[in-house]
C-alpha cells in the first residue's frame, strides 16, 4: 500500500511529535495492519522520560514506540498469502518480539533470550501509528467477542502468563501478589484460574487494591497509606496469622520496587517460590539473609517476556479467565499520546490502571 500515515515519532526524552511518514511496505512474509488499539506500557513511559534506553543500535530515537497492539489486516505479502493462515480483513493481535530463530538460544527454544531479536516499538518502529507491518508468524486471530482494546493487551497478558507458569501455582496455594497494576491484576486472575486457595494483593494505592477485590482477591493490604482502610503495619505478621504460621507458598512481584522484593522474603514460607517480574534499576541490589533462605529451601526465580505463552494467553482471554475490560480505565487518541504518557506517569492522578490509544 502506498501513501502517507500519521505516527507519533519519539526523538529523545520528553520530545515526541505527531508526524506524517510513508506507510511501511510489506515484505513477503509480512502483513500490513491498520492499527485499531495500542496500549501504553510502563516501558513506554520509561522511554519517554529517559529512565530506560531503547533497544536501537544507539539506544536512542527517532523511533515510533508502541508494542501492545491489535488491528485489521489490510495487505499481505506473497508468502503470508500462500500460508492460508490469515486473510485481508482479519482481526488480529500481535507478538512484537521477533526472534531470529537461528542463535543458540532460539535453537534451544529459549526464544526470550534471543541474541538477535527485533522488537516492535522498542528496537524497530512500532504501533503508535496508523499502520504497522508484522510477520504473519507473529500474529494471532482475535477471539469472537473480544474488542481491539482488549486484544491489544494480550501482549502483557502473555508476559503475565509466563510469570504464572514460572510460579507453578498448586491447588490450594496461598499466593501473595505485590502490585495491583495492570500486570499484577492479570497475574492475580491467572493465579485464581490455576486453583490457588487464597490470594493476597499488596500495594500502596487503594484504587488498585479495590480493583483487585472486585476481580477476586481474598485479601488486600496497603503497606504505605496509614489512612487507608486496608492499611497493614506488619504484613509478615498478618500473613502468618492468615496461614496458621506457614506463610505464603508462592509470591509474585509485577513491580520493580526493591522494597517489594525485600518484603517478599519476609512473607515467603518454607519451600516457597518467589518470581520476580518487575524491571529494576540497573544498580539495584538485593540483600538476602542466606542462612535463613537456605535452611527454608526457598527459591527466587525470574520471568522475562513471553516465550511460547501466546496461545495460552489467547485462550484465557477467549474463555473469560481474564476480565480485561475492567483494567482499561482510560483511552486516548493518537494525537494525544504524549498527554496519555504524562498522565500515566503523574502521581497526582492515582485512580488509573491501564491506558490505551484508540484509533478511528
Amino acid at each position: 500500500m502506498n501513501g502517507k500515515m500519521k505516527a507519533q515519532m519519539f526523538y529523545q526524552p520528553q520530545e515526541m511529535s505527531l508526524v506524517e511518514v510513508d506507510i511501511p511496505q510489506v515484505a513477503q512474509n509480512e502483513v500490513l495492519l491498520k492499527v485499531k488499539a495500542c496500549g501504553i506500557c510502563g516501558s513506554d513511559v520509561a522511554y519517554f522520560f529517559g529512565r530506560s534506553p531503547l533497544e536501537t543500535e544507539n539506544g536512542k530515537g527517532p523511533l515510533i514506540l508502541g508494542h501492545e497492539f491489535a488491528g485489521e489486516i489490510v495487505e499481505m505479502g506473497e508468502m503470508a498469502q500462500s500460508s492460508s493462515s490469515f486473510k485481508v480483513g482479519d482481526r488480529v493481535m500481535a507478538n512484537p518480539v521477533q526472534e531470529c530463530g537461528a542463535c543458540k538460544y532460539c535453537v534451544r527454544t529459549q526464544v526470550n533470550l534471543c541474541e538477535n531479536k527485533r522488537v516492535k516499538g522498542v528496537s524497530i518502529h512500532g504501533a503508535f501509528a496508523e499502520y504497522v507491518t508484522m510477520p504473519y508468524t507473529h500474529i494471532f486471530a482475535i477471539p469472537q467477542g473480544i474488542s481491539y482494546q482488549e486484544a491489544a493487551l494480550c501482549e502483557p497478558l502473555a508476559c503475565s502468563t509466563n510469570a504464572v507458569n514460572t510460579l507453578d501455582v498448586k491447588l490450594g496455594d496461598f499466593v501473595v501478589v505485590y502490585g495491583p497494576g495492570a500486570i499484577g491484576l492479570m497475574q492475580m486472575q491467572l493465579i485464581r484460574a490455576r486453583g490457588a486457595g487464597k490470594i493476597a494483593m499488596v500495594g500502596i494505592l487503594d484504587f488498585g487494591l479495590e480493583k483487585a477485590l472486585s476481580l477476586g482477591a481474598d485479601y488486600v493490604f496497603n503497606t504505605l497509606d496509614t489512612s487507608s482502610p486496608y492499611y497493614c503495619a506488619d504484613l509478615p505478621a498478618e500473613i502468618r496469622k492468615l496461614t496458621d504460621g506457614e506463610m505464603a507458598n508462592k509470591v509474585v512481584l509485577p513491580t520493580g520496587a526493591k522494597a517489594a522484593l525485600q518484603g517478599a522474603l519476609d512473607v515467603a514460607g518454607k519451600k516457597a517460590s518467589i518470581v520476580y517480574f518487575g524491571m529494576p534499576d540497573e544498580k539495584m541490589v538485593l540483600e538476602v539473609p542466606l542462612l535463613d533462605f537456605l535452611v527454608n529451601n526457598r527459591s527466587i526465580l525470574t520471568s522475562w517476556q513471553a516465550p511460547f505463552t501466546w496461545d495460552t494467553a489467547r485462550s484465557a482471554l477467549k474463555n473469560g479467565n481474564i476480565d480485561m475490560k475492567a483494567l482499561i480505565t482510560h483511552t486516548f487518541a493518537l494525537k494525544d499520546l504524549e498527554k496519555g504518557i504524562r498522565f500515566m506517569n503523574d502521581p497526582a492522578y492515582p485512580d488509573k490502571i491501564k491506558s490505551v490509544v484508540v484509533f478511528d
